[in-house]
């Protein structure tokens, strides 16, 4: 019986192995980024000159929060003159349209019940100011959604980087609504550790930063570059049902990115300049389903238990094996988020707008959060996406976030 187990028991442990040095390999670079956010600040820019921008924001039945996006757009700390908002009111069923209107948006009414989505509105919209308003010569084109506000010195910073010669930004991705539950505090977290322990540190190393779906501009160009100082705040679902499908959206996203593209990005690290090979390894793990990574170690580990168990298969040390694998992979995956959950709380502690205990409290949750994503990313293999709204009710006036910023600031003086 032993000498008929030792090549299963063999296989299994040679296979969990793999799989923990193949993730380790791939990501533990990031570590670095830790540190050197840790030790290094980030470069700053002045701008020389104000440019022209134009700013187009899809949004479907948002007549809740549009108002106070475009209003946080024209209290800018920067020539109003100098930025167009457009709004691409796509598919709506409410008054949306006439909101945007009366905050100063000029506004495109679509309707399109086959090409239906973010994408889709855009493209829409781009075409239209291309057509209507290409003579005002706009030099890069901002995105946002329409639930998001941005602190008043938003179009300042991102400015002094374009004016520094980035063709694409993106920007410091805050919470508006961190506090409403354990969902949005995982969200807020999430993204907060994207732009301080991810893009800052690709800032500060002089390679690409990535884009996340809001709150950015873009020209023309190949490297996208990440401005610290310019805050925007998203609002996060607070029902685990939207929670889930707008994850389940980006897991099959990621999926149908990584197909389209890792190929050449494999071909760019092998190819590329240096410093170019690097930021494509980098966004090549980006885009990468990492977690499939987890998830096949479980599904491997929990065949080998259910043959096990079955009969099929020798049982005894080879079940043991195969349950601390699952327990390893589950718990080393906890313990990880856990730790940049308190990193990112402790480092963004006086930006995060909420009381002590709930950021006290919201650390122990995120790697809960985070757990879920495994049944996400696992549907998400064999499940088709299909676009579902998400409501958006969280009205606020940016002027509390910098009335608190600026009350902070008085505290530490």
């Amino acid at each position: 019986m032993l000498d008929s187990m030792m090549p299963a028991v063999s296989f299994v442990d040679v296979f969990n192995i793999c799989v923990f040095v193949t993730f380790t390999i791939c990501y533990t670079y990031q570590l670095f980024y830790v540190l050197v956010v840790l030790t290094r600040k980030p470069p700053r820019h002045e701008a020389r000159r104000n440019h022209r921008y134009a700013v187009m924001i899809a949004a479907r039945n948002e007549r809740a929060v549009i108002a106070d996006l475009i209003h946080s757009i024209k209290v800018q700390n920067y020539p109003a003159e100098l930025i167009d908002v457009f709004v691409i009111a796509d598919n709506c069923t409410d008054d949306t349209a006439q909101v945007a209107r009366d905050a100063g948006a000029i506004v495109f009414p679509r309707s399109n019940d086959k090409l239906v989505g973010k994408g889709y509105a855009l493209d829409y919209g781009f075409k239209a100011i291309r057509e209507q308003y290409g003579d005002r010569g706009y030099e890069a084109y901002f995105v946002f959604d329409a639930d998001n506000v941005l602190d008043v010195n938003y179009f300042r910073e991102m400015n002094a980087t374009f004016d520094s010669g980035a063709k694409a930004s993106t920007s410091y991705r805050n919470s508006k609504n961190y506090g409403s539950n354990w969902i949005s505090a995982g969200y807020a977290v999430w993204f907060l550790r994207e732009a301080k322990f991810l893009n800052q540190a690709r800032l500060t190393l002089n390679t690409s930063c990535a884009v996340s779906g809001t709150g950015f501009f873009i020209a023309a160009g190949t490297r996208i570059a990440y401005c610290p100082t310019a805050i925007l705040y998203d609002e996060q679902p607070i029902t685990f049902r939207d929670s889930w499908n707008q994850r389940f959206r980006w897991a099959k996203g990621f999926y149908q990115v990584f197909a389209h593209y890792a190929g050449r990005l494999v071909k760019g690290i092998a190819s590329n300049p240096p410093g170019y090979r690097f930021a494509c390894y980098d966004m090549l793990m980006t885009i990468a389903p990492g977690m499939l990574l987890s998830i096949i170690s479980i599904i491997f580990n929990g065949i080998i238990i259910a043959l096990a168990l079955t009969g099929v298969m020798s049982a005894g040390q080879m079940v043991a094996s195969s349950l601390s694998s699952i327990f390893f992979c589950l718990f080393n995956y906890v313990v990880f988020m856990f730790v940049f959950g308190v990193l990112t709380t402790f480092v963004e502690w006086d930006s995060i707008h909420s009381t002590t205990a709930k950021k006290v409290r919201y650390m122990f949750t995120f790697p809960v959060f985070m757990l879920t994503y495994i049944p996400i990313a696992l549907i998400a293999l064999v499940k088709k996406a299909s676009w579902k709204p998400i409501r958006h009710s969280i009205s606020v006036d940016v002027h509390e976030f910098s009335d608190a910023a600026a009350a902070q600031e008085r505290e530490r003086a």
